[in-house]
């Protein structure tokens, strides 16, 4: 049976393939929404509903979104692995996380320096106290365990329900939530639970854009998405939390799509904040600025002479958007 070659980029016999642009030297992000993204006249390109070739220059990529309706050719899955581009599968602006197709990034010495960081207990503490910093913009107490900073922040969070709750309405008994009895909680968790799913997602697909690995937390630690609830954590209230109390007390009221859809108003409420806020654009910079709050020296990569810190790239009018 003859084979047919995938289509991409070739290489003249005898010379070594060409070696990928740094991720220093990249665009960070692009999102492709309804096309078909395939390998054509060696080229890297989504093609619209007409019939349109844009080309997207993969290998200055350091991660392609693909958001509901866009499709990818095996060749164009292949050439994107070959540069280094990671790819992941969102829901629409971000607000799902379904699968990446290189795991962390493929990134060994950002795995490696954040174990290390996460295994040292006063680098821990170090990126902890940073993180609380910046959740709620004054410096943590002084002289305090991860494990006690664990609980103030716990107590200072019930407060901050409590005060959005009053603010919006709502009648809150405290945070209850049983993911395998949905319709058993109460109408303002469930927002809240849509709502921090949304920025889940997002935080997720910033982690792993970043090269780093969402199961080693820092405050939270021992599932698979320990490090996805520090980051969502540090932006939720600014965010989310809000957005999910507001659409509550407009439900209590009656008023709107509220009234006839919360949840879903909650999920489109956090995609139209994300596209807006750019939070994606300032995930990963918060990253690293959490990370490098540890002081230990980052293992370099070749090529390499600094972390990632560069600004997001948009689809503009690439394909058809919905």
């Amino acid at each position: 049976m003859a084979s047919i070659a995938p289509q991409g980029v070739s290489t003249p016999p005898g010379l070594a393939p060409p070696r990928p642009i740094p991720i220093k030297d990249r665009a960070s992000i692009l999102f492709v929404e309804k096309g078909q993204l395939d390998v054509l006249d060696g080229a890297f390109v989504v093609v619209d509903r007409e019939g349109v070739r844009t080309h997207i220059p993969v290998g200055g990529l350091a991660c392609l979104m693909l958001e509901p309706g866009a499709r990818i050719s095996h060749a164009a899955v292949a050439l994107a692995a070959r540069v280094g581009c990671l790819l992941v599968w969102i829901g629409e602006a971000g607000v799902r996380l379904y699968s990446a197709g290189q795991p962390g990034g493929a990134r060994a010495d950002r795995l490696l320096h954040q174990a290390r960081l996460a295994l040292n207990p006063d680098a821990r503490l170090r990126v902890v106290r940073k993180m609380y910093e910046m959740r709620f913009g004054e410096v943590a107490p002084q002289r305090r365990s991860v494990e006690q900073l664990r609980g103030i922040e716990g107590a200072r969070v019930k407060r901050l329900y409590e005060v959005l709750a009053r603010q919006n309405g709502v009648t809150w008994r405290g945070r209850r939530y049983n993911p395998g009895e949905w319709d058993a909680a109460d109408l303002p968790n469930r927002c809240l639970s849509q709502a921090t799913a949304c920025l889940y997602g997002l935080a997720e697909a910033a982690i792993l854009a970043a090269g780093y690995a969402p199961a080693i937390g820092f405050l939270h630690t021992g599932k698979p998405q320990s490090f996805v609830y520090d980051v969502a954590d540090v932006y939720k209230f600014e965010t989310v939390v809000p957005i999910a109390f507001r659409v509550a007390g407009g439900a209590r009221r009656g008023k709107g799509r509220a009234a006839s859809d919360p949840v879903g108003e909650v999920r489109r409420g956090c995609r139209d904040s994300f596209r807006k806020s750019g939070l994606l654009s300032r995930l990963i910079p918060g990253i690293e600025e959490m990370l490098n709050a540890g002081e230990l020296e980052p293992p370099r990569a070749p090529d390499e002479a600094q972390p990632v810190a560069i600004p997001v790239a948009t689809s503009g009018d690439v394909g058809h958007r919905g």
